[in-house]
């Protein structure tokens, strides 16, 4: 995924500082070096995951919102959600986040956006950096209630001087503008039926001011589309321009159904798209025109939404839909397994603004997902390089900064077993 798309065989890739110092056949070993043997193995840069609501990790497959639309989903689960304490949205993230690491992904970012009982955006940042994944937090918000005709109930929502005045905090905090970052914070307003038109402009003001980037979710259903008709009178994209939410700084989840200008606009502004298949299909909103964004310029990235939604968190799998279902839409060309794999990788890194990450390319981060092609999943296979179509869904090892926190399956920096168990008991508690 370098800029000249190389396929490089036999080689070796020598890692120092967190960054790719050198790629080529028989390379000297430093003396001291870890040497890790990957004959036999597909090694690519780390997957990417552009959108996700890890606190839902505790709420998957809820009886009674496993087959509703989205705005159906959302109230059953609303008064679930309002009674998480900080302690199940760390645990959550830890849960979801390992999920992802197994899956090849070194870097995620989240959507947090409902805070109650002292939760706060800390408790996820706190949790990514203790399992070693790179990390991109955004604030969240919703701030009109079912009481003046929002969707969410009063209860989740906030005040909008305190989101903003919080945004600040946060990102005075944590955010780190930095090549090589760890963790970066941007704002993010849950959505156009849960937020006010003053605060998604406020947002944007704020935002630019801190130099952080702008994430929603828009266009995500017939539903999203009617609602913005009926109440804003005009298309998503329409009213996302209208606010200053269009640009390289702003990505966008969703985008099913985004019409020809709106993509028009979204690759003239280079606004950026979260490409989320499976939970897309899981809601039943539809197919996200991705071949046609592509086509047309527009960033694009994958991400695997909330496991509420999808029920899963997996980027190998979400790769994989991605490019079964455009070729549903548009015939078995439509997408190739490479392109997916790109989509998955040095596509989600620039959406987030990160050209430091998701290429195996001297300079670049040492961000490095390691996938043992000998296995049962590969048996057959004549191209050893198309892991989506024919290839392991959990990676063998994983490099984050060029430190190893998934080694032969495992991950090495937290116990898995003991929070899993802390995961069950705190999801008793919300039944």
């Amino acid at each position: 995924m370098d800029d000249w798309r190389r396929h490089l065989r036999d080689v070796d890739l020598l890692i120092r500082g967190g960054t790719v110092a050198a790629i080529g056949p028989d390379l000297p070993v430093p003396e001291g070096a870890d040497v890790v043997d990957a004959r036999g193995c597909l090694v690519t840069p780390g997957l990417v995951n552009t959108h996700h609501h890890l606190y839902q990790s505790m709420t998957r497959a809820v009886p009674g919102a496993q087959d509703a639309l989205l705005f159906g989903w959302l109230r059953r689960l609303y008064p679930i959600w309002a009674r998480f304490t900080p302690e199940h949205f760390f645990v959550s993230a830890q849960v979801g986040l390992a999920e992802l690491a197994l899956s090849g992904c070194t870097l995620s970012s989240d959507h947090l956006y409902l805070y109650p009982n002292g939760g706060r955006l800390d408790d996820t940042i706190h949790a990514a950096r203790d399992l070693g994944i790179r990390f991109h937090a955004t604030r969240g918000a919703m701030s009109i209630g079912e009481s003046a005709g929002g969707l969410p109930p009063d209860s989740l929502v906030e005040e909008e001087a305190a989101i903003l005045e919080d945004c600040i905090r946060v990102i005075d905090a944590f955010h780190d503008p930095a090549e090589g970052s760890m963790c970066r914070v941007g704002v993010a307003p849950c959505s156009p039926f849960s937020v006010s038109r003053d605060l998604m402009r406020d947002a944007a003001v704020l935002a630019r001011d801190k130099g952080v980037m702008l994430h929603t979710h828009l266009a995500e259903n017939e539903e999203d589309i009617a609602y913005s008709l009926e109440t804003f009178g005009c298309r998503p994209g329409e009213y996302a321009e209208s606010l200053g939410w269009v640009g390289p700084d702003v990505w966008h989840a969703h985008c099913v159904k985004l019409d020809p200008a709106e993509i028009a606009l979204f690759a003239r502004t280079g606004t950026g798209v979260a490409h989320c298949p499976c939970s897309n299909c899981r809601l039943g909103s539809g197919i996200a025109p991705v071949r046609a964004m592509r086509d047309a310029g527009v960033p694009v990235g994958l991400g695997v939404d909330g496991s509420a939604s999808n029920d899963a968190g997996n980027l190998v799998a979400e790769g994989r839909q991605a490019m079964l279902l455009q070729r549903v839409a548009y015939g078995a060309d439509a997408m190739s397994p490479l392109e997916a794999l790109e989509i998955a990788t040095r596509g989600g890194a620039d959406v987030l603004n990160r050209a430091d990450c998701g290429r195996l390319e001297v300079g670049k981060r040492a961000d490095i997902a390691v996938w043992d092609m000998r296995g049962v999943e590969t048996a057959g296979s004549w191209d050893k390089t198309s892991l989506l179509l024919a290839g392991p869904t959990t990676v063998r090892d994983l490099f984050v900064e060029g430190r190893r926190i998934v080694e032969q399956g495992q991950i090495l920096t937290l116990d898995l077993h003991n929070l899993l168990a802390r995961q069950r008991e705190l999801a008793i508690e919300l039944e």
